[in-house]
């Protein structure tokens, strides 16, 4: 009998388990942010938090609106208020008409229509490489920073896929570098992703190229690729935040005459895209490199590279 509630108490220990890996662990992190952001308004207002009223959920929303917040960010925040609720035991309705209503009426009266961050495309890409490599910083640092630039633009990378890759995910082949991608956003389980980076004929622009000197001049061989510099052009053994690459692009877009102030560390992943789809590369090609899983954001993409390429005015002579 003993054996078996021994047996039994492990089964519980591995279930919790199972249950806490369940969502990767940033998810829970922005489940739990978002609800915190929902119960200090909550306590400011002496409402309940846990377990709340579908109305007093469609009062936050509306406090949101009023505060210039995202549609995208709102249903987020319904979403992680609904998952806090179940993961708790309680049950709360997210699609009560008095909250998918008011949402629909925060769309007509604010717009759904979200601007997006600006894509780098390749003139783009080229004057940020030329404004790099002029700078009068040592060599080190400009080899660090223009090869996080190509690699990122030319294998549609996450901000965050870049600063978690390792010497270890590179496979150098003839044909170009394999990177390996253990895991990433919309990859929850983890089975991993391949992309391959050829050579590129251009050689001041080759991303494997500028990959083989950083590891060669950084003498990186195992380990966190991109590291961050302590004073005097040091290189550490600590991995760089991905916030990095965002600081790094608006940086050289500044220093390259650019207007920066809608671009991201996103604008690399974008500007892939966009550039491939301008070059006619099919759309299923292009998932193939980003990883995305739904083509619904791919075809946005495609939409905005087509939009003057395919323009009914071009056949208008006027």
């Amino acid at each position: 009998m003993s054996s078996i509630i021994t047996d039994i108490k492990a089964l519980q220990e591995e279930t919790l388990l199972n249950l806490q890996h369940s969502k990767a662990i940033n998810t829970v992190k922005a489940y739990k942010s978002d609800f915190n952001n929902f119960g200090l308004f909550c306590a400011k207002n002496g409402f309940k938090s846990l377990p709340t009223e579908p109305k007093i959920v469609s009062l936050y929303l509306t406090h949101l609106s009023t505060k210039n917040i995202k549609i995208s960010t709102l249903k987020r925040r319904l979403v992680s208020i609904g998952v806090v609720h179940k993961l708790k035991g309680h049950y709360l309705d997210t699609k009560h008409p008095s909250i998918i209503e008011n949402i629909m009426g925060i769309k007509r009266r604010k717009g759904s229509i979200q601007k997006a961050k600006k894509p780098i495309l390749i003139n783009d890409l080229k004057q940020i490489i030329n404004v790099i490599d002029n700078q009068n910083n040592e060599e080190i640092k400009k080899l660090r920073d223009r090869t996080i630039i190509l690699v990122g633009f030319s294998g549609g990378f996450r901000r965050n896929e870049i600063t978690s890759l390792n010497y270890e995910d590179l496979d150098f082949v003839k044909e170009g570098v394999k990177i390996n991608i253990k895991k990433s956003k919309t990859d929850q389980f983890g089975e991993g992703l391949l992309k391959g980076i050829p050579y590129f004929d251009n050689l001041q622009y080759c991303p494997v190229i500028s990959l083989k000197k950083w590891i060669d001049v950084s003498n990186i061989y195992s380990g966190p690729l991109f590291r961050r510099f302590t004073k005097g052009s040091s290189l550490s053994v600590n991995r760089l935040s991905d916030q990095t690459v965002a600081l790094l692009i608006k940086e050289y877009t500044k220093l390259a005459g650019i207007d920066n102030k809608n671009y991201s560390g996103h604008s690399l992943r974008s500007g892939f895209a966009t550039s491939a789809a301008e070059s006619g590369v099919e759309e299923r090609n292009i998932m193939a490199m980003t990883g995305h899983k739904s083509s619904e954001m791919v075809r946005r993409y495609i939409k905005e590279a087509n939009l003057f390429k395919n323009n009914a005015l071009n056949k208008i002579k006027i």
